[in-house]
């Protein structure tokens, strides 16, 4: 099963890296859903909440982010952020 590899960073620190099967983000053009395989994009963030389901099975990891920028080619994903808040049980 393709996986994508996926880094979220702040301006000042990388927040989190790993394994995802599935990755949203909010975009201002509207929300992006990114699966493996997906087209290469590169799009502006708006504030709201990045969620990266594992591929370990565990509850999704999401973050909150003022905005950025989010970039998928080739099974990597990075998203880029002013401010990174962790949500939930993660953070």
């Amino acid at each position: 099963m393709a996986e994508l590899s996926v880094d979220l960073v702040a301006t000042d620190r990388k927040v989190w890296s790993g394994i995802a099967r599935q990755v949203s983000a909010p975009s201002v053009d509207g929300q992006i859903g990114v699966l493996p395989g997906h087209t290469p994009i590169l799009a502006v963030l708006r504030p709201g909440t990045v969620r990266v389901v594992t591929s370990d099975g565990a509850a999704p990891f999401e973050v909150h982010v003022t905005g950025g920028f989010v970039s998928v080619d080739d099974n990597l994903v990075t998203v880029v952020a002013d401010e990174i808040t962790p949500l939930g049980a993660e953070g």
